[in-house]
């Protein structure tokens, strides 16, 4: 087995293929990392445990697994590759890794497409030995983000699954109500081939999923070959807006072990005493691409660099919009006139930030906090909005990432997981990015219980 695993290491990709034409690149992880490294915290947020804070038991699959932030689990291999390993312990205890984008945000342009693609290379077994493997790549609807019950309507999009070795990839559309409806939940519109050449298992293979506004359609294609579409004639309404309509997806790597799919196939429990341990999901790369949707509008001139809408003499009420402008301090930051009225914060790039004062959260911590932002940066350009308290290093209640919505004027309300505070804080905005570049404008934030 480890010179198997060697020998597909070495046929990672060095780097990145290079942008189909037609196509930008709005997002994208090599996991260039060092060896035994965990992904970079900037782009991946590592679940762990059997179920997200308050959502169902065994991540709503029937999944046994324990998933861990240990690079025994999850770790980059220094050749350009993630390592998903799922391990069983000597008392029978399975545990795995799933990994999610800080991003929640990628959707396609009004008009245009979106493209989300890895080059992945499956656990290297097959036949009994794999009974229980379930790898997938897949995207989520950020609404599920700190609710958690609200499946399928949000929409769920299965690029790739696997199940017990066999060699096939399932591509898998999730929406509607559960049971039955459009999608007959809890299957899901589906379709899966094998893949093209070499099997699933015994190489790297490239595994592609557009989501097209003109006509409203969803693709995916395995080596760049389609074997499986959905439209939204085939959804219907209201089902097709509600899990189009809202901010956007993340995306998720993960393998788990047992649970609903792979015990479906056998028609028994995976996995069995025969199932290896120790098989390995390697992943070479994940990019986000799009394309249509006209040009982007560039940044438009500041008005201000001080707040006309005065800061409160007051506490704030940390659950009413607080109006981005009324900061108490700053740095970095301009105003400028915002479409939607009044004045939005706006020029914002890596280390900028703006404080507020005597925000009252009551008894009780909120669960999510929400932005109006909008962006127009430039392809490749993104960044963390970050709610922080006390002072601009001080503790992250929460954040979300954002790339180009379409416009500095094009606003969208966007949240992020936010807990652990209560009483009367000082509350900072903390913007962080990879790159110098003006990310986001903001128009007012809140919190929500």
């Amino acid at each position: 087995m480890v010179a198997g695993m060697l020998a597909v290491t070495m046929n990672a990709n060095a780097s990145l293929p290079s942008t189909p034409s037609g196509w930008s690149l709005v997002w994208a992880d090599d996991f260039t990392g060092a060896a035994n490294t965990l992904p970079s915290s900037s782009n991946w947020i590592i679940d762990t445990g059997t179920q997200y804070p308050g959502g169902p038991a065994n991540w709503g699959t029937g999944e046994i697994q324990t998933y861990t932030n240990s690079t025994s689990n999850l770790r980059q291999d220094g050749n350009g590759n993630l390592v998903i390993t799922p391990i069983r312990s000597g008392s029978g205890q399975w545990t795995s890794a799933r990994i999610e984008t800080q991003r929640s945000n990628f959707k396609p342009p009004s008009g245009g497409e979106l493209r989300i693609e890895g080059r992945i290379q499956m656990p290297n077994i097959t036949g009994a030995g794999a009974a229980g493997y379930w790898p997938a790549f897949w995207a989520l609807g950020a609404p599920y983000r700190g609710q958690y019950w609200n499946w399928p309507a949000i929409g769920e999009f299965d690029i790739m699954e696997n199940v017990n070795g066999i060699n096939s990839v399932w591509g898998v559309l999730h929406c509607g109500v559960n049971p039955g409806g459009p999608c007959n939940e809890t299957t899901g519109i589906g379709a899966n081939r094998a893949c093209p050449g070499s099997s699933c298992q015994s190489a790297f293979h490239t595994y592609r999923f557009e989501w097209d506004t003109n006509p409203q359609q969803l693709r995916w294609y395995v080596d760049g070959q389609l074997y499986h579409t959905v439209s939204q004639a085939q959804v219907g309404e209201p089902h097709w807006t509600n899990m189009t309509s809202h901010a956007g997806y993340f995306i998720l790597l993960n393998v788990a072990m047992g649970g609903a799919f792979p015990n479906a196939v056998p028609g028994g429990q995976t996995p069995t005493a025969a199932t290896v341990s120790g098989v390995p999901m390697l992943v070479d790369y994940v990019a986000v691409y799009q394309t249509g949707g006209g040009t982007n509008p560039t940044t438009p001139p500041p008005t201000t660099g001080n707040p006309t809408t005065p800061p409160p003499t007051g506490g704030r009420d940390a659950y009413s919009p607080i109006q981005a402008e009324s900061f108490n301090a700053q740095s970095g930051l301009q105003t400028e006139t915002c479409s939607e009225g009044g004045l939005n914060i706006s020029h914002i790039a890596n280390g900028d930030w703006a404080r507020y004062d005597n925000v009252n959260f009551g008894s009780s911590a909120p669960r999510d906090f929400v932005a109006r932002v909008a962006s127009g940066a430039g392809g490749g350009v993104s960044g963390l909005v970050e709610v922080r308290l006390d002072s601009p290093t001080g503790q992250l209640l929460g954040n979300f990432a954002l790339a180009n919505t379409g416009g500095w004027q094009s606003w969208q309300t966007i949240p992020g997981a936010a807990g652990g505070v209560t009483g009367t804080r000082t509350v900072y905005l903390k913007f962080a990015s990879g790159q110098p570049a003006d990310f986001v404008n903001v128009n007012w934030f809140h919190f929500r219980r």
